[in-house]
């Protein structure tokens, strides 16, 4: 069982940063692949990026790619996301989840593959 609290949200002009943080409550972080999604209002959840167990890989969507940058802290059992340059079409409901992963290289980027969710931090970016 993994259970994920995500914090660090809140409301940034455009052009801003912000900096989320996922603090996972697990007894081995290392087995787990991470991600981070979002859902804005009025449309489907979708994947903002994705890092390996280790760390070593990342992927992001197109749609963020050279903005945020995603990087995990396999001590302190915590995984962040750091948004650059934000749009207000980034304002979305931002979710951390969690993804068992037998492949340690391994970077998933599909809702189905994870299997454990925080309960989301809203971010709002003003034009």
């Amino acid at each position: 069982q993994v259970q994920l609290v995500e914090s660090g949200g809140g409301l940034v002009q455009a052009g801003g940063s912000l900096s989320l943080s996922c603090a996972a409550a697990v007894r081995t972080f290392t087995n787990y692949a991470m991600g981070w999604f979002r859902q804005a209002p009025g449309k489907e959840p979708e994947f903002v990026a994705g890092i390996s167990r280790s760390g070593g890989m990342t992927y992001y969507s197109d749609s963020v790619k050279g903005r945020f940058t995603i990087a995990r802290d396999n001590a302190k059992n915590t995984a962040y996301l750091q948004m650059f340059s934000l749009k207000p079409e980034d304002t979305a409901v931002y979710y951390c989840a969690a993804a068992n992963s037998l492949i340690g290289s391994r970077v998933y980027t599909e809702r189905h593959e994870y299997s454990y969710w925080g309960q989301g931090t809203q971010v709002t970016v003003s034009s």
